[in-house]
């Protein structure tokens, strides 16, 4: 009779209350009023908590990953010196930078100029008409590049993704053929910056579950479909196996290497490959959402992070400092296609901060050691 009236107590209390078990209040419930569109919903924080705006670094700054004309005007050249004086940015490396004659009208654009203190350039390698012999031709060019005063290599998301060899199929990363390009790198100790892949989401299927949906949805040459491109984790494993096959090469793993979001991912990979760091490009949507995890892996590893932004938008800065620099909490980040999340200031220490700004490009970029750091 007891477990009788208990059980009916508990029909009871479920009609009285509407709870059932795994359901929660107001699920399933529709609104009485249309929702709103997901670029529409933008609601008002009520939460009230310090802010610390920085619009301008702490310590002075070398972007390594930036993107200019090249060659560039003198008109373009002061007035993207002008934005950097305001924001502590001493050196911009222009990854453009091309080959051959244009990379040299290009150096010689900066050089000439009252600004040749403020830019350098990256080298870029031509993978047309890749066969037998490419690759030899290829790291030719580069030492010629080299010579002429390109700092590092760049290597676009196109390798890998694009690019096919002259029988028809797609020039993997670690294709022997491009061997003598890394090796070239090693020989000038120049660093190879290389983007591959894209941020893991735009490989997946386009649903109501995908977190990048808004932006794949506005921008339609960042989906990359089943079927038609190599899967995330085919191109990964093959930069990988690229890396650890030219430990004398130095890679610069672009965008946090697309493990932002993973960073024990990230953290194992450079534990098994020294020669490899990152650097923080368009990856602060993933790095302020995870404050206390980014700070320690930006602590664990301040010798082999470094400071870049990616596309040159001044008014985009203070959000990557105000990130570093601050323990803020809830603030806004820059784009709201890229995460309708908010930032959380990760609070380096100084120490860190100085590495991360400008300390770490200067000493794996041998070209940007004698850089003068402080405004003559």
């Amino acid at each position: 009779m007891r477990k009788t009236l208990l059980i009916a107590g508990g029909v009871a209390a479920v009609i009285a209350t509407g709870y059932t078990q795994g359901r929660r209040p107001g699920e399933g419930q529709t609104p009485e009023w249309p929702a709103p569109s997901i670029t529409d919903y933008k609601p008002k924080s009520t939460l009230v908590v310090p802010e610390h705006p920085v619009k301008r670094a702490k310590f002075p700054v070398i972007d390594i990953h930036s993107h200019q004309p090249t060659p560039i005007s003198a008109e373009q050249l002061a007035k993207v010196a002008a934005s950097m004086d305001a924001l502590n940015l001493r050196v911009l490396v222009n990854l453009s930078g091309s080959s051959g004659e244009r990379l040299k009208q290009g150096i010689a654009a900066i050089k000439n100029s009252p600004h040749a203190d403020r830019m350098v350039l990256f080298a870029n390698v031509n993978f047309e008409n890749v066969g037998p012999g490419f690759g030899e031709r290829a790291a030719a060019q580069l030492r010629e590049d080299f010579k002429a005063g390109a700092m590092g290599l760049k290597i676009f998301k196109d390798l890998g993704l694009r690019i096919k060899k002259t029988d028809g199929t797609r020039l993997k990363l670690d294709d022997p053929e491009l061997a003598p390009i890394w090796n070239a790198c090693a020989e000038f100790k120049a660093p190879v910056l290389i983007h591959t892949a894209e941020p893991s989401p735009f490989f997946d299927p386009i649903d109501m579950k995908n977190e990048r949906w808004l932006e794949l949805a506005l921008f339609k040459n960042r989906r990359y479909p089943e079927g038609e491109f190599p899967r995330f984790e085919e191109l990964i494993a093959e930069r990988d196996r690229m890396f650890a096959a030219h430990p004398k090469t130095k890679f610069i793993a672009a965008h946090f290497a697309y493990h932002g979001s993973d960073l024990a991912r990230l953290a194992k990979l450079m534990d098994r490959l020294p020669n490899v760091y990152t650097e923080t490009g368009a990856v602060l949507a993933e790095l302020g959402r995870q404050p206390r995890a980014a700070h320690a892996f930006m602590v664990k590893y301040q010798d082999r992070v470094l400071f870049g932004k990616d596309s040159y938008q001044p008014d985009e800065f203070p959000y990557f400092f105000r990130t570093f620099e601050t323990a803020d909490e809830y603030f806004d980040y820059y784009r709201d296609y890229h995460a309708f999340w908010k930032l959380y200031g990760i609070g380096l220490p100084d120490n860190v901060l100085k590495k991360l700004y400008a300390d770490n490009a200067r000493a794996l970029v041998p070209g940007l050691a004698g850089v003068q750091m402080s405004k003559r």
